[in-house]
């Protein structure tokens, strides 16, 4: 997966339980965590089959972020007190990622910041619309980042906080699915997830 989608989608389920958008009362309490597993499908016209990855994912409030691929290739990436670290299977062991991606990374989650407080709509990077309840879809505003990703498609569940999937367009041939299961919310999540591999 290129970093952008992979930001885009980490963005996304923050995003979510952020804004609260549900087809459900707004009257349940605020999301404070989420919790869930995930399968990825990358789809692309060259490839007869998609490359699956499967793994976990943790979020706490205000900003604490555990991104695990367990499947093909073991990866974490932690967000923790504005500190991000990467780590990869390499021989056997997990090793920290100091790769030129963590800048790119550090940028795209300061964004995240609008979200944290419900800027779902009123944001710099992507147009927002709502074609029925069961879909948002969110299209970059800017050319560099349309060159990357042409739209993003959100289904939220019927439970607030949580999505069924995201499915992030980069071309008119590819793109990348990720479905969730298993989804947890509010259930306090101890920091030494979100600081250790």
């Amino acid at each position: 997966m290129r970093l952008p989608t992979l930001l885009i989608g980490i963005c996304l389920i923050i995003l979510i339980p952020v804004s609260g958008f549900s087809t459900t009362s707004r009257d349940q309490e605020p999301v404070h965590s989420v919790q869930a597993d995930f399968v990825q499908e990358k789809h692309l016209q060259i490839l007869n089959r998609p490359i699956i990855s499967t793994g976990t994912f943790a979020f706490q409030g205000p900003g604490s972020l555990r991104w695990e691929y367990l499947t093909p290739i073991p990866s974490i990436l932690l967000l923790h007190n504005g500190n991000i670290r990467k780590f990869v299977k390499k021989d056997g062991n997990l090793r920290e990622d100091r790769g030129i991606g963590l800048d790119a990374m550090q940028l795209m989650l300061g964004e995240i910041s609008n979200w944290l407080v419900g800027r779902f709509t009123d944001n710099d990077i992507f147009t927002t619309s709502f074609p029925d309840k069961q879909t948002i879809i969110l299209k970059p505003r800017g050319k560099s980042l349309a060159g990357l990703i042409s739209k993003i498609e959100l289904k939220p569940s019927e439970q607030k906080g949580v999505l069924d999937s995201v499915t992030i367009f980069e071309g008119s041939d590819s793109y990348t699915r990720m479905t969730f299961s298993n989804t947890v919310i509010n259930k306090n999540i101890p920091d030494a997830l979100f600081t250790g591999k």
